[in-house]
């Protein structure tokens, strides 16, 4: 760990430097963002098929089907696209790559990430368009999403499909509640704000270790509905910490602090977030498991330091406190820096944005190759980034 050289470009970056001044041309990212997806827009025919991600050695995405829990980000791309760029033509591919995954909004509940896929898709669409047909898909989706909840246990069931586990809940689960905010307060029932907000509450207690670690996977049992214990299904161990579950922690709570107002909720983002960035490596940018004995001869996640730097902007515009803004945007900013540099950036190497993300090691599934979320939440705190900077 070269926790100590961290300390140094955080206090660098404290210093007062501006994204341009220290080489991150925000403009110039996007715009590479917005080419290639357009690019790659021409090369993907059927709209009901999604990118999921690049096997090492290939240049084009492989595709998932709209049930696949990832089929949200590459519509959400098109319009974050559209949103930076205007072109029509890049709408008319989002528009087209959205449609299809209304099916998801009107389905019994398959799978818990019916958030991912129909708010970064219709959730971006209807911000960006105002179409009244997507504002009444999102409602109707937050509605499937909700019979997923158990009262009892106070949390959202993850995977109802899988017999692994008893009733379990995710870190990753923490994303879908935006779904639930947004429609209670959009038009669907106020139920679905009270049960977002239950759920953050019993994953503060369940899946966040006491030192603001986490767990990927916090499991209930089905008699006493009681918390059991912890285990990390896509970590290195059931004590090591996944990066990337402490990035949705990140985001997730900052989110839930954004909807509610809630300071506990900050404060929980601002503390995992604290021990994300206390365990980073030299270029800041996290391996997949920050307790892999394997380190530094281990596959990195590009998409853990993504979703990390999106939740750290959020906390910044949360905060009052300019100290403690400028800590977490600067955090953030060493992780889009590091992201935007020729290690990371694909270039002309293939139809992605980024490179180095990991999807699921111990199952030996998509180890550093480039995956559409990473793409999805890098875009993503590009645009927020530049945001800030042009209210400032």
């Amino acid at each position: 760990m070269k926790t100590n050289l961290f300390i140094a470009v955080i206090l660098l970056l404290l210093s007062g430097c501006s994204a341009k001044e220290e080489g991150l041309d925000i403009t110039q990212n996007i715009d590479y963002c917005v080419d290639k997806a357009k690019s790659a827009a021409q090369t993907l025919d059927a709209p009901d098929k999604y990118p999921r991600n690049i096997p090492d050695g290939e240049t084009n995405w492989k595709t998932k089907g709209v049930r696949d829990w990832t089929s949200g980000f590459w519509p959400g791309i098109l319009w974050y696209a559209y949103e930076a760029s205007g072109d029509e033509e890049i709408k008319k591919q989002a528009e087209k790559f959205t449609q299809p995954i209304e099916l998801i909004a009107h389905s019994s509940a398959q799978n818990h990430d019916i958030g991912f896929m129909v708010y970064c898709s219709f959730g971006n669409g209807y911000r960006l368009t105002g179409n009244e047909a997507y504002k009444q898909i999102i409602i109707d989706a937050a509605d499937t999403l909700a019979t997923l909840f158990n009262p009892k246990v106070g949390t959202i069931l993850s995977w109802p499909r899988n017999k692994q586990y008893q009733h379990n809940t995710i870190m990753d689960n923490m994303m879908n509640l935006e779904l639930l905010f947004w429609a209670s307060k959009n038009g669907g029932e106020k139920e679905l704000y009270d049960i977002a907000e239950k759920h953050a509450e019993t994953c503060m207690t369940t899946l966040i270790r006491p030192d603001f670690s986490s767990y990927h996977v916090a499991i209930f049992d089905t008699l006493t509905w009681q918390f059991v214990k912890g285990v990390t299904h896509q970590g290195y161990a059931d004590d090591s910490q996944w990066a990337r579950g402490q990035a949705w922690g990140i985001y997730g709570y900052a989110m839930c602090a954004r909807e509610t107002g809630r300071t506990d909720f900050l404060e929980t983002s601002q503390k995992l977030a604290d021990v994300f960035n206390s365990r980073l490596p030299e270029d800041v940018i996290p391996f997949w498991d920050f307790d892999d004995p394997a380190i530094p001869n281990t596959s990195k996640d590009a998409s853990a330091a993504a979703v990390a730097a999106c939740g750290m902007l959020q906390i910044a515009e949360l905060t009052n406190d300019e100290a403690t803004k400028e800590k977490y945007k600067n955090a953030a900013l060493a992780l889009i820096e590091n992201l935007s540099s020729e290690k990371y950036l694909s270039g002309d190497a293939n139809q992605a944005f980024l490179l180095h993300s990991t999807g699921h090691h111990p199952k030996g599934s998509e180890i550093d190759v480039p995956i559409i979320y990473a793409d999805y939440y890098y875009l993503e705190a590009l645009l927020k980034l530049k945001k800030m900077e042009e209210l400032n």
